[in-house]
């Protein structure tokens, strides 16, 4: 039997509804899971769907509401959360201090920076744990492999960073794809053309790069003859290191953010 035999998701939205989808398409048992929502309309078939806390037991607890929701929440759920169930957060910017304070009884607390793509089985997963044995921390890990590439930190500290990366990158990547679609447009291309094109390449850019040895720097590389139609384009990107520096200032932003919202939540 295994260890998390039970989960209960609190707040099944985006996010939450993204980890459900890649649990669920890559084989947990539906009848394992409880979604507790009062705004949610439906659960997928097998899945249980309760308004308010469910009179039972659970081995993981999933908080997914948004971080400015947890004090509310925590007078609603605390009292499920004991010795004998692991705590899994994906509130942004809330640290493991605040969770270990409003959650004193958790017999373990992981914060999680998934992303979307955890519905399809490729997000990437930064975690942090508090108070997990190595086989708690295993058990974790196996619970989350279905939703893409789970990463444990070596420091909570980097989590704000991972939280602009992991957490934030993929609408940075949407609006470069759309960026590149608009820049086929003023080049001629008509619109719904443009933004296939534009996400087929970036479609096959990323699998060929998931799949490659080298980097994406050197993928470049290759890609770009000396005095080519690549090369005059990577000109522009690289002068002055124009898109690096846009990039680094909105993770830098991201960044930010991500902290407020935690100091937010230790002073909520």
């Amino acid at each position: 039997m295994a260890k998390f035999d039970t989960i209960l998701i609190v707040g099944c939205g985006n996010m939450g509804g993204a980890m459900l989808q890649g649990w669920l398409a890559g084989g947990v048992d539906p009848a394992r899971v409880t979604i507790m929502d009062p705004g949610m309309s439906a659960a997928p078939d097998g899945v249980t769907l309760v308004r308010d806390v469910p009179d039972a037991a659970f081995d993981v607890v999933l908080l997914g509401v948004k971080p400015q929701l947890l004090g509310a929440v925590t007078q609603q759920v605390e009292a499920l959360i004991g010795p004998q169930t692991t705590l899994l957060s994906i509130l942004a910017g809330v640290e493991l201090a605040t969770l270990s304070s409003r959650f004193p009884r958790a017999g373990g607390i992981v914060r999680i920076m998934p992303n979307l793509a955890a519905a399809i089985g490729r997000s990437p997963l930064a975690l942090s744990g508090h108070g997990l044995d190595d086989a708690a921390q295993a058990e974790v890990t196996a619970l989350l492999a279905p939703l893409g590439t789970p990463e444990w930190l070596a420091k909570e500290g980097l989590f704000d960073a991972v939280t602009a990366l992991a957490g934030c990158g993929p609408a940075f990547v949407y609006r470069f794809i759309d960026a590149l679609a608009a820049g086929a447009v003023a080049l001629g291309i008509a619109e719904d053309q443009a933004q296939r094109l534009a996400l087929a390449t970036a479609e096959g850019s990323a699998l060929l790069a998931a799949a490659s040895p080298h980097g994406p720097g050197e993928l470049a590389r290759r890609v770009a003859s000396p005095g080519g139609a690549t090369q005059a384009g990577l000109d522009v990107l690289d002068d002055q290191a124009a898109l690096s520096k846009v990039v680094a200032a909105a993770m830098a932003a991201a960044e930010r953010r991500s902290a407020e919202m935690g100091a937010a939540a230790r002073g909520g």
